[in-house]
């Protein structure tokens, strides 16, 4: 992939339920709705609620774009399908969690549609990153490349330990202290081109058993 300098954009409009809910203990979003997820459009951006999925449409030609869901999550397991419909290939698009909205911190698992896996640590909406698994971008035979390929990702959250699975794949772990609850989001990211579009479904999140 080849990998650009990115600027970044926070959609930051809410939807007709509170933006915060620190009493989230489980999730089963399918979309049907737009709850506590931030939606929000402008010239560079459009992230909705709509037929059932989280739609990002994406025009800014280099940027960084994310929705959090407004809840608060620890441990457990975490999943999500994403879909890329539209764009070029080697945009970048996953989950984010133990976000914390107030600085922009977050662990971001990103794939792109050419097979590409981005596992690390972001600070002030990823300007400053930490890369956890790997030393940056690397191939994965469990990404299912191309445009209209359903992938699933899924972490598995427990204190400071984080399993990564692509399609019931690992693709990556490490173990880090930064980050121990916080909140659920959706990331987009473009490197150079515009007119990507992801969709989003099927985000659940799944506490473990005492």
């Amino acid at each position: 992939m080849i990998v650009k300098k990115l600027l970044w954009l926070v959609l930051v409009l809410c939807g007709a339920v509170a933006c915060a809910d620190n009493s989230a203990e489980s999730l089963n979003e399918t979309f049907d709705q737009v709850a506590s997820w931030r939606v929000g459009d402008d010239f560079e951006a459009s992230g909705q609620v709509e037929d059932g999925v989280y739609r990002f449409n994406i025009t800014q030609e280099t940027g960084s774009f994310w929705t959090t869901a407004g809840k608060n999550f620890d441990n457990g397991i975490y999943q999500v399908d994403v879909v890329q419909r539209g764009g070029p290939i080697d945009a970048g698009y996953g989950m984010m969690l133990r976000v914390d909205d107030e600085t922009d911190a977050f662990y971001l698992f990103e794939i792109s549609g050419d097979g590409y896996v981005w596992i690390g640590r972001c600070l002030q909406g990823c300007v400053e990153q930490r890369i956890l698994v790997n030393d940056w971008w690397f191939e994965s035979a469990a990404v299912i490349k191309g445009l209209n390929a359903i992938n699933q990702l899924r972490v598995s959250a427990e204190y400071g330990n984080l399993l990564f699975y692509v399609n019931n794949v690992e693709v990556g772990r490490f173990t880090d202290y930064t980050f121990a609850e916080g909140d659920i989001g959706l990331y987009v990211e473009t490197l150079g081109t515009g007119g990507v579009q992801v969709e989003f479904d099927n985000f659940t999140v799944t506490p473990f058993t005492p």
